[in-house]
Formats: C-alpha cells, sequence, structure tokens
C-alpha cells in the first residue's frame, strides 16, 4: 500500500515538471515504453526488484534500453535510484500514464475479442465510444478465444458483452429454468 502512494506522488511529481516544461506527452510515452518493456520482461523485473544487484548497474541497464527517453524520464530514474525506489519504477509509470490520460480527458476503452482486431473494426470502435462518451478514447485490445466470437467493450465502469460465449450462456440459462 504504502509503495501504490509513493508510486502516486512520484508520477503527479514527474506530470506537474512535465506539464511546465510542455514535454507531458512525450514522457507519457516512456512511461507506456517503460510499462510495456518491464511488464514484458520477467528478468528485467526480476532485476529491478533484487536488492543484491547494484543502483549503478541498474541505472546503466536502464539507461542502456531506455537511451532516447525524455530528460524528465531520465531525471525520474536518478531519483527513484537516489531514494531507494527503483523498484516502484512499473508502478509509477502505470500511474503517471493514469493520471496523464485524466488531465488530457483521453478515456480507455478494453476491447476482448477472440481474434486480433482490425484496422476497419478499430476505426469503428473508436467511433462509437468516442459518440458514447463524447471523449477521446485510446483502445486496449485483449484476445480471448473463449468468448468464441464477438466482443466485449469495458468503458470505465460500463461493460457491454456482445459475445458468443455470453449468448450461448443466456440461452443455457434459459433452457434450465423452463
Amino acid at each position: 500500500m504504502a509503495g501504490a502512494r509513493a508510486a502516486i506522488r512520484y508520477a503527479k511529481a514527474v506530470l506537474s515538471l512535465a506539464s511546465d516544461k510542455n514535454t507531458a506527452k512525450a514522457v507519457n510515452n516512456d512511461m507506456k515504453l517503460i510499462t510495456k518493456t518491464i511488464a514484458e520482461s520477467k528478468d528485467l523485473n526480476d532485476m529491478l526488484q533484487n536488492p543484491v544487484v547494484g543502483s549503478s548497474i541498474k541505472k546503466t541497464i536502464l539507461l542502456d534500453i531506455f537511451k532516447d527517453a525524455n530528460e524528465i524520464t531520465n531525471n525520474l530514474i536518478d531519483t527513484l535510484i537516489t531514494n531507494k525506489r527503483l523498484p516502484l519504477l512499473e508502478q509509477v509509470a502505470l500511474k503517471y500514464n493514469l493520471l496523464f490520460d485524466e488531465l488530457t480527458g483521453t478515456q480507455i476503452a478494453q476491447v476482448t475479442t477472440a481474434i486480433p482486431l482490425t484496422d476497419d473494426l478499430r476505426v469503428k470502435v473508436l467511433a462509437k465510444v468516442k459518440g458514447l462518451t463524447g471523449k477521446d478514447v485510446e483502445i486496449k485490445s485483449t484476445i480471448d478465444e473463449s468468448i468464441l466470437g464477438g466482443f466485449i467493450l469495458r468503458v470505465g465502469d460500463i461493460q457491454y458483452n456482445a459475445s458468443i460465449a455470453n449468448k450461448l450462456n443466456k440461452l443455457k440459462r434459459e433452457f434450465t429454468l423452463n
């Protein structure tokens, strides 16, 4: 819990600094890359969490991986190292992304499909969700073959389930009740 609060504080401070320097969008892109890279690399995550690996080694590795990162992002890494909070890097990046989306009025729409979304379908979903919410929307796509077909759309606390699996379950419930 304390780690989550600290991550929010670091994220707010970085967003404030980045906004002051008009680099909030560039830093947001860095934070997305950091989040994705750490989530996809178990070795990198383990290295960040390992207290035996020295701070200088961690810093060298991170600056090598994120060599094109913004100066503010590099300063965040330095600050986390100095304060012995580097294991929070992924959480800080996630919180930054959420705060940036909130600041810019961007909403996240989670779309779950049985097969990957085509570009044409992605455009249609974006238009529909923007029409419903009146906000800019970013789509995060997930593939789940267990839904068989159709899609599940989540925007904020609203969920629309148009999956084949859901329709089959409804039919099954109707037959068992009668």
